[in-house]
């Protein structure tokens, strides 16, 4: 429950900020003043999505497996664990490329994508205590 409530966070973060990249949202409100440099540079699409999208795509995503690994039916299945595991690392290491863009390449922080790229690390590390947890069950 508790990764599925941070990817539920994280959906309404993916999801305002893909609302500004669609032109849904004309103006981000950012208090640091960098958001709109940061969405609006050349490492803000992915594969030719806005990379917003690829972060709403991957929270919810998130979120419906782990609502799921909370079904009696599934609860004590390392696979969903596993899964959980895993897609959480990979979020982890492209927060990780995306930060390093921010703070180097683009010099400009985005409230918002800081504030993805903490979600994501808090599911990872309960991802971790979690697979941790039936991993000892099984």
């Amino acid at each position: 429950m508790i990764i599925a409530a941070l990817a539920l966070a994280g959906v309404f973060v993916a999801l305002y900020l893909t609302l500004y990249k669609v032109g849904a949202i004309g103006k981000l409100t950012c208090s640091i003043g960098g958001c709109e440099r940061v969405n609006t540079s050349q490492w803000a699409t992915f594969l030719g999505a806005p990379v917003a999208m690829w972060g709403l795509v991957f929270y919810v995503t998130t979120f419906v497996i782990a609502y799921v690994g909370t079904l009696p039916r599934f609860e004590d299945r390392a696979i969903i664990s596993w899964i959980l595991l895993l897609m959480s690392a990979t979020g982890v290491v492209f927060s990780g490329w995306l930060t390093y863009l921010e703070l180097f390449v683009i010099d400009a922080i985005c409230q918002y994508c800081v504030g993805s790229a903490v979600i994501v690390t808090l599911v990872f590390l309960v991802s971790v205590s979690e697979w941790w947890s039936v991993r000892r069950r099984a």
